[in-house]
């Protein structure tokens, strides 16, 4: 089940902002057990570095690290190339590159939008932009094309934690589910499938690196309040994220395409 052997996955935002579980560190080296061949980019060397030291302690796993900033056209072919120059090929794109940002229309600076709209839907557009002509090409020549997950999040059905507004955030992420199913539908027919990943409440370590500092307080207070709005009782993990971003790109959710699977411990059922 969910075996990735022979499979290259290209994983963007692959690093960690800190010591941790993220939800790409946890897709890259879960899908790198599950035997995929795994090359992985973050525009942070230090951050995708943690995920290579993961990946050194780790038995028979396949890795490549490449640093790279997804919002420029020209970082992510030279990735997609350097990954075809060491794979040969691309079977699943996982455009996990995002970050938010408070703040109203008013309050939000124009800098800070453009940001979040480059971080959180250029990113994909981009991986896309490059990797689905190979995968194209991949399905004209064996007739297996591939895979294709974005990581969107629960803010992009207007779920707002504690009252605060991210219209930047909110706007890029239901964005990035429309590029997504618009996408599936114009390659349909070429052997490729995209579906996304939302997100809800996860402890990562943006919990403690920059949610803490935007909102003041201590991280356990703050664990403690988003663990109590979920009715779980719990935030998530990068691995909760991870798993189901691996079902989506394995061959078992091959009838699956231009839909979402929504992790968030049934948060936004109970509002």
């Amino acid at each position: 089940m969910l075996n990735l052997d022979g499979k290259v996955a290209f994983v963007a935002g692959a690093g960690s902002v800190a010591e941790g579980w993220g939800n790409g560190r946890a897709t890259a080296v879960l899908f790198a057990r599950q035997g995929a061949k795994v090359f992985g980019t973050d525009f942070n060397e230090q951050a995708l570095a943690g995920t290579s030291d993961i990946m050194a302690q780790e038995k028979h796993v396949n890795w490549t690290p490449c640093t790279a900033d997804m919002t420029s056209s020209d970082q992510v072919k030279q990735a997609v190339d350097r990954c075809l120059e060491r794979y040969g090929r691309i079977d699943i794109l996982v455009n996990n590159v995002g970050g938010s940002m408070p703040g109203d229309p008013v309050s939000l600076s124009v800098e800070d939008w453009t940001t979040q709209m480059d971080r959180n839907l250029k990113t994909a557009f981009l991986g896309c932009k490059h990797v689905l002509p190979v995968m194209e090409r991949q399905f004209a020549a064996t007739g297996k094309g591939g895979a294709i997950v974005n990581i969107s999040s629960i803010a992009s059905m207007s779920f707002q934690v504690g009252g605060r507004v991210h219209v930047g955030y909110a706007a890029s992420k239901a964005g990035l589910e429309a590029f997504g199913r618009a996408t599936a539908i114009a390659y349909v027919k070429k052997g490729i499938r995209v579906n996304t990943v939302v997100v809800g409440m996860v402890h990562t370590p943006l919990v403690s690196h920059r949610l803490v500092k935007q909102l003041g307080g201590n991280a356990e207070d703050l664990v403690a309040k988003r663990n109590a709005m979920i009715p779980m009782g719990r935030m998530g993990d990068g691995f909760d994220i991870a798993h189901a971003v691996l079902f989506l790109a394995s061959d078992e959710a091959g009838y699956i395409t231009a839909t979402k699977i929504v992790v968030d411990g049934g948060v936004t059922a109970a509002r």
